[in-house]
């Protein structure tokens, strides 16, 4: 084998100290301030080096790829488990100069580094998740609060933080213990539809504990709740800063109602219409505004880094593993990328959806193999119809189950066809 790079150096990264490998050099080591990641920087420069690869662990990568990256050298990313040791290479010493080895005769691929918008949009959509799913547990300490004290809101509301729930929650911690007094601060049709399940849901016995744990959670909530809405005033202005005007020939069919969680961003649908120069994603099944937002801010606008949508897949974790040695199945869950977490969880709610053929094709694999086969099959299509539609541009319709059950009966007809040619039986009309 020939070395492909030959200026390359190889980084061990670690929380206290990085290692760096060069050839016919001895292991150089540095601290991990800022004044020491620009020394290592300065060494880089004095030894001729060119290229440099490190891998991905944890997030202590990040600053140190982007100062290289600032100096003008040309980092490589990689997967640690492209990187795994042979038997004995153990150390940090020993393994930036395997990683340097392997670099050095390209026997490494790049991981996808997020820059410009993508990157800022990641870190406020990231951050806004995180705020949610802290908010989705004051929801269920404010449900927990409730039932001790016997107050059975959550069995009657669906969502004892709508409007009215909270409406009668801040009543009840301001001292209001009257049923019917709490039910008229409801909307007008729930308390037509469900006014007396409400008195009789709202009948509870108050303990100060109770009282206590409902304000904290009605305050933990409320926090939150700014705080997702600080994100996405940041993620408004990302977008005017990259994108200063929107074109007005863009796609101007409705738009896909966000159920739960829409983000407050004006013209949001028209911002991404424009990065994906008039491409709708929301044209394939089960794909709104807010995960289409997701997904390109874990992907990015440009697909055609993979190939094919073979690659695409694969990089999602979507595609079959050869994970099995024997009888023995290893769980590979772990390191999965976040976007095909983001299509496994459209794929999941698809199977629910009675006019979708994706649905019927999951629930027809769930029957066979199981839920989490069939979610992940359905992922797999869905985000194989992504990469068409962004690389290729091909248009996409959703022709429904009565369809789909046309194809399934036509294809089943041939095979019933081509057995009966075999075993020399006439077919019946």
């Amino acid at each position: 084998m020939e070395k492909i790079h030959l200026h390359s150096a190889g980084i061990d990264i670690g929380s206290k100290s990085i290692y760096i490998g060069i050839d016919g050099k001895p292991v150089r080591s540095f601290g991990t301030f800022t004044s020491e990641f620009y020394q290592a920087v300065d060494y880089l420069r004095e030894s001729g080096v060119d290229t440099v690869a490190m891998e991905a662990t944890g997030s202590y990568w990040v600053i140190l790829f982007d100062i290289l990256s600032a100096a003008e050298f040309d980092v490589w990313l990689v997967d640690g488990r492209q990187t795994k040791q042979v038997p004995g290479r153990k150390t940090d010493v020993k393994d930036c100069q395997w990683i340097n080895q392997l670099h050095s005769f390209g026997l490494l691929n790049r991981c996808y580094v997020a820059e410009g918008l993508v990157k800022e949009l990641r870190g406020y959509q990231r951050l806004r998740e995180d705020h949610l799913r802290s908010m989705s547990m004051h929801i269920n300490h404010m449900q927990k609060a409730l039932i001790e004290m016997n107050i059975r809101l959550p069995e009657v509301l669906s969502q004892i933080h709508g409007a009215s729930g909270l409406a009668m929650i801040e009543a009840i911690l301001s001292g209001v213990r009257d049923p019917h007094q709490l039910v008229s601060l409801c909307h007008s049709s729930l308390i037509k539809n469900k006014g007396g399940e409400l008195v009789k849901a709202l009948e509870g016995f108050y303990t100060p504990i109770g009282l206590f744990s409902l304000g904290q959670a009605l305050e933990g909530y409320k926090f939150y709740k700014k705080q997702i809405q600080s994100c996405d005033a940041k993620i408004e202005e990302a977008f005017k800063q990259y994108q200063n005007e929107l074109p007005e020939n863009l796609s101007k069919q409705p738009r896909k109602p966000i159920r739960h969680n829409k983000p407050d961003v004006k013209g949001l649908d028209k911002y991404l219409l424009s990065i994906f120069n008039g491409k709708d994603a929301t044209v394939l099944s089960g794909i709104t505004d807010y995960n289409w937002l997701q997904i390109y801010t874990e992907t990015g606008a440009d697909l055609s880094r993979w190939p094919s949508e073979k690659h695409f897949t694969s990089w999602l974790g979507l595609s079959p593993g050869q994970n099995n040695s024997g009888k023995k199945k290893k769980n590979k869950a772990k390191g999965r990328p976040k976007a095909g977490q983001l299509f496994r969880l459209t794929a999941q709610s698809l199977l629910q959806s009675k006019h979708i053929a994706l649905g019927a094709f999951g629930r027809r694999l769930r029957s066979r193999k199981g839920p989490s086969i069939a979610i992940k099959a359905v992922a797999r299509k869905l985000a194989e119809q992504y990469w068409r539609l962004m690389v290729k541009g091909k248009e996409y319709v959703e022709k429904g189950v009565e369809h789909y059950i046309q194809q399934l009966n036509i294809q089943k007809m041939r095979q019933l066809q081509r057995l009966a040619v075999e075993l020399d039986i006439e077919l019946l009309a």
